[in-house]
């Protein structure tokens, strides 16, 4: 597959002095760039995902007149965290 390229960016001299000022050993400005990037996109695909289940379930609520309290969504979570911090080995 063929590379493509990203636009180039014009940025203040503070902002490109501060990315170059949490670079790792090794990494070039590009490399963290383009992590930068390819996290955001992930961020963002998990943001959409969140916000169309999200609707989902506010449909089926609505279709069914089936709603759940904050305490009743809260106590049911605790109790997942529960039973996973009881197997071994975590």
């Amino acid at each position: 597959m063929k590379t493509a390229t990203i636009p180039s960016l014009r940025v203040d001299p503070e902002l490109r002095q501060a990315a170059e000022s949490v670079l790792q050993e090794g990494e070039t400005l590009s490399s963290f760039v383009e992590q930068s990037l390819r996290i955001s996109i992930d961020h963002r695909r998990a943001q959409q995902a969140f916000i169309v289940r999200g609707l989902a379930s506010r449909d089926e609520a609505q279709r069914t007149g089936e709603y759940f309290t904050a305490d009743e969504v809260l106590r049911e979570l605790d109790g997942m965290v529960g039973k996973a911090r009881a197997k071994p080995g975590k």
